[in-house]
């Protein structure tokens, strides 16, 4: 049943338009919703019509701590002042044995936040960076 395995101990790797940014520990917000407008009709009194308009897709932040790939988005962060452009972008879920678990392909990408790490003597912690992606769409992808 090892085709079955259920991913533990994943991590995430992302590329924008073919750039390699490393492999990253946590992904949140990988998502979309249909937005519904609801209608009354007149003489209906059972329900309310909730009609599909539009899908809106959310914020995907990935996080890890700093490792020698932050350099990477160093340099991916070095080139947005000469113009933000959509992009696309992938991101693979890959097992420990880096085999790919599933991969998903993102539409109109933009990197609307980066986050560095913040230092404090008083708390131990590791230092991390966080980037965040807004997108419009899912692409279809190879396995």
């Amino acid at each position: 049943m090892a085709g079955d395995d259920p991913g533990t101990s994943v991590h995430f790797r992302l590329q924008i338009d073919g750039i390699d940014l490393g492999d990253w520990s946590g992904c949140d917000g990988l998502g979309c919703e249909v937005e519904l407008e609801q209608y009354q009709e007149g003489g209906n009194n059972e329900f309310v019509w909730q009609l599909p308009s539009r899908l809106r897709y959310s914020n995907v932040t990935l996080t890890r701590p700093l490792t020698r790939e932050t350099a990477k988005v160093s340099s991916y962060l070095a080139q947005l002042p000469s113009g933000v452009r959509r992009g696309t972008a992938q991101i693979a879920a890959l097992r420990p044995d880096l085999a790919m678990l599933v991969q998903w392909g993102l539409a109109d990408v933009v990197l609307v936040r980066w986050s560095g790490p913040s230092f404090d003597p008083n708390r131990s912690e590791v230092a991390s960076e966080s980037i965040e992606l807004a997108y419009h769409g899912f692409l279809e992808v190879g396995g």
